[in-house]
């Protein structure tokens, strides 16, 4: 489908990913420690013990500085730091553990980085092994890790598949050799193929490929060679993202500048790699995600049963997302909490038995109304929007939606929203109209201007 100019030019402005609502910067930040164990042992009560609990765990650290990423991390070449770190995650889990006075039931586990094959394979096994232990394992499980192809060993791979990991996410961006070198991230096809090849031949049934569009110096020729070179390989699924340019807080980002796509041609960038994952035989499962027919994250959207997270889209039923880690977030459904993002502040405060959150929020009613909108326009594009929501919605949002169903993005029907084919690519402007903490802020910041 191609998308008139006009459009992309008109909704073409920052939009959160939704993997929370509220989002991260439009917390109240109303979450003491204590507080927060409290909050933790309510859920559990009311969620965790049936469903069970996953968890992220950020391992931050890596060898060298990919200068596109946006994730919090820790560059050294000192492997000394593994167990330290390793330790601290062990007793921030033990916190948890007594708070639930029970084994838990694990449904899934997500190493995230930073570049967690930075770690040894024996140390993520010995680490891996104590915490699962710790839990009883749910049918059906999950348990997954982001993979750097230059240094996801064959002996990675097998150490966690004994432990049950059987899905891997690499690193890919693009294939094209200048785009590597000018984002610090060089990893010839080859060795991408052996990852790959390393990862089926010991058992993992799923494998994603992260890609971004709108690097320095691509175009619609290198973007097609790149997915001749995913087609050759095909994974089961493809995580597609908008890159983020935000050098004032990455300011490695500031030495290709003037090599970047304009706004018109990066949005080409997307159309051209959807037609060409639509022609591999992908589907589209919604934001900035793809798989193959067959793949569980494609059933489950047919069947209404597909979930997202901080982690991303996920076939867990879940409500308990329990982040471990330097930054990570815990999503325990009623509250956020996030932890320190430095290394040694969240060490220091592990050490001292305390937890290391730094920021949070507890959901009134009101959110968790908002959030059970947005997920479900994300996971499967039509929401009930309640009318105590409707009549809060600022003029702007209205006027936008009735812009947005005249456009052929949404069809509207009664209180119901349903996003249509045209609509997905701009799913999170759509989103945003129903950000009642975000327009509350906006008209915060107008009244103020106007006072002055």
């Amino acid at each position: 489908m191609t998308i008139q100019p006009e459009l992309i030019q008109k909704y073409n402005s920052p939009a959160p990913r939704y993997t929370s609502y509220p989002t991260v910067p439009l917390w109240e930040n109303n979450i003491q420690p204590n507080h927060w164990s409290q909050l933790v042992d309510q859920a559990f009560q009311i969620y965790g013990k049936e469903e069970g609990i996953s968890l992220y765990i950020h391992l931050p650290f890596c060898e060298s500085l990919c200068t596109y990423c946006g994730c919090n991390k820790r560059i050294t070449k000192n492997h000394d730091v593994e167990n330290p770190y390793l330790e601290s995650l062990l007793k921030e889990w033990e916190n948890y553990l007594n708070i639930f006075h029970e084994k838990p039931k694990l449904a899934a586990i997500h190493l995230g980085g930073g570049t967690p094959t930075f770690f040894s394979a024996e140390n993520l096994f010995t680490f891996l092994k104590k915490l699962i232990e710790s839990c009883e394992i749910l049918p059906g499980k999950e348990f997954s890790f982001e993979g750097h192809p230059n240094n996801t060993s064959i002996e990675h791979l097998k150490k966690l598949a004994e432990l049950g990991f059987d899905r891997v996410s690499f690193g890919i961006q693009d294939f094209d050799l200048l785009v590597q070198k000018t984002i610090n991230r060089i990893q010839p096809f080859e060795r991408v193929k052996e990852a790959v090849e390393n990862a089926r031949s010991v058992g993992f049934k799923s494998i994603n490929f992260d890609l971004i569009y709108g690097l320095p110096y691509q175009n619609e020729e290198t973007l097609s060679c790149t997915f001749k070179a995913v087609q050759e390989l095909k994974p089961d699924r493809i995580a597609f993202y908008s890159y983020a340019h935000v050098p004032t807080s990455f300011p490695a980002q500031r030495s290709y500048e003037s090599h970047l796509p304009n706004e018109i041609e990066k949005r080409s960038l997307y159309e051209l790699g959807k037609s060409l994952l639509i022609e591999m035989g992908y589907t589209e499962i919604g934001m900035d995600h793809f798989a193959l027919p067959k793949d569980p994250l494609n059933l489950a959207r047919q069947s209404g049963k597909l979930h997202r997270n901080f982690m991303g889209y996920t076939t867990s039923k879940s409500k308990i997302l329990i982040g471990l880690g330097a930054s990570s977030i815990s999503d325990i459904y009623i509250a956020y909490a996030q932890n320190q993002k430095s290394v040694e502040l969240y060490q220091n405060e592990i050490s001292k038995a305390n937890w290391p959150i730094v920021k949070g929020h507890s959901l009134t009613e009101e959110d968790l109304l908002v959030k059970e909108i947005i997920l479900d326009l994300i996971c499967k594009q039509a929401a009930f929007v309640p009318v105590n929501i409707w009549s809060q919605l600022s003029d702007s949002s209205l006027e936008n939606l009735r812009d947005m169903e005249i456009e052929g993005m949404i069809n509207i029907m009664g209180k119901t929203i349903q996003i249509t084919e045209l609509g997905i690519a701009f799913i999170r402007i759509i989103c945003m109209q129903f950000d009642l903490r975000l327009q509350h802020r906006q008209e915060e910041v107008f009244s103020f201007s106007k006072a002055i």
